[in-house]
């Protein structure tokens, strides 16, 4: 029984005891009745403007849902890697697995609903979308038992807006040029529209799910309109639903429907008991709000329980947190954003989220000669003590391709 036919059916109990209380002293011997009316005083019933079904902010144990499996908090703070369905499926598992077993090392980061959609383990959802993009890659019971046997801490990582099943079985909810072909960027990826919310219901629904499992973190990527949405967002056609009748601009709309989507989604996932993070390009800090893709720093904060920014060095510009080539200096850059990011969710004081920062084990050979360097052992480390020397535990390799710098420095602690 779900909690909202709990409570109404809880509401129907008690209006009818008090019917049943009224029948038994209208039944009673009159002249006693009379008697004990005349001594009665007048009393007020007092009226609630609140939702009756509002979801409260604390859940009684006895109304949470229990996951298949129990893994605790990392006591040292959560240091993640990344692993796709197949990593996740596949003998890349054990490898990545001993690594953890052996080093300081300690959370999985997951991909449960990838970068085109895909939903590459099956979830238990009657959900139309779902179920005809779910390709059963992963053995989800059999994951989260050897995350469990391993004490791994399991991270859902669900991309959200980037979608590009869900653009090409519903158009409607895309973006769609004057031929009615619904837009993809110049990687052939697509995107769905935030500011329908059948669209955050369908992701409400995988996140609901992968906690059911027993992922104790929900992390959302992708939360955000396309690169470049403020150049192409007058010549593409789409709903605004609610929010082109709010009077705001177009930059301030995109900012209020991401925001609203992520405190939609937390609200959604109270009665599961799992931590929601976000990712967010690092530059967001800087501005404070990403006019193009609407991101706010300060307002997606104060809606997650983790904050995750993407500070690859490889992802700043020359000159950026006053570096001169920032691939160069993986210290000095992470060291120069924390110092921003700290800034930046102070006014927070202790309704601030965890800071768990995206941190680069990758080499960015794309930046071409002079504007990059060989990733491994020592860049890796040397991002970590930065985040160290700034008080931060927590962090997240990324590699796309889950090859990991084994020799690194993963805790400057011990």
């Amino acid at each position: 029984m779900n909690l909202k036919k709990y409570l109404v059916m809880g509401l129907v109990g008690f209006t009818a005891a008090a019917l049943l209380s009224t029948s038994v002293l209208a039944e009673g011997n009159p002249e006693e009745e009379t008697e004990e009316v005349s001594e009665r005083e007048t009393t007020y019933l007092e009226v609630s403007e609140a939702p009756i079904l509002s979801i409260p902010d604390e859940f009684p144990r006895q109304f949470m849902y229990e996951s298949l499996v129990n893994i605790d908090y990392p006591e040292d703070g959560v240091k993640g890697v990344f692993l796709t369905g197949g990593s996740a499926a596949g003998e890349r598992l054990n490898h990545l697995t001993d690594l953890l077993n052996s080093t300081a090392l300690n959370a999985m980061v997951i991909d449960v609903k990838d970068d085109d959609g895909t939903i590459v383990m099956d979830l238990d959802s009657d959900h139309e979308y779902v179920q005809e993009f779910t390709r059963g890659y992963v053995n989800a019971e059999e994951l989260m038992k050897h995350l469990e046997e391993h004490n791994i801490y399991p991270i859902a990582r669900i991309v959200i807006f980037k979608d590009s099943r869900l653009a090409r079985a519903r158009p409607d909810l895309s973006f769609t040029d004057e031929n009615g072909e619904v837009w993809s960027n110049r990687a052939g990826a697509s995107f769905v529209n935030p500011y329908e919310r059948e669209v955050w219901e369908h992701n409400v629904e995988v996140a609901k799910q992968a906690a059911a499992l027993g992922f104790r973190d929900i992390q959302f990527d992708y939360v955000r309109f396309p690169e470049g949405f403020a150049s192409m967002d007058e010549h593409l056609n789409y709903s605004r639903g609610e929010y082109g009748e709010s009077g705001s601009d177009n930059v301030q709309q995109r900012v209020d429907a991401v925001t609203d989507f992520i405190a939609y989604a937390r609200e959604e996932l109270k009665p599961y008991g799992v931590d929601l993070s976000v990712d967010i390009f690092g530059y967001a800090a800087l501005v404070r709000e990403e006019p193009n893709i609407g991101q706010s720093f300060t307002r997606i904060s104060e809606n997650v329980d983790v904050i995750s920014s993407m500070i690859y060095p490889s992802h700043w510009g020359r000159g950026n947190l006053g570096i001169a080539v920032p691939d160069l200096e993986p210290y000095n850059l992470v060291y120069n954003y924390m110092e921003v990011e700290k800034e930046v969710l102070a006014p927070l004081g202790e309704d601030a989220p965890t800071t768990r920062p995206w941190i680069q084990d990758f080499t960015a050979s794309y930046l071409g000669a002079g504007n990059y360097m060989v990733y491994g052992d020592h860049e890796v480390s040397e991002q970590i003590r930065a985040l160290h020397d700034h008080g931060v535990k927590e962090y997240l390799l990324w590699n796309a391709g889950n090859n990991y710098s084994e020799g690194a420095t993963f805790d400057f602690d011990e």
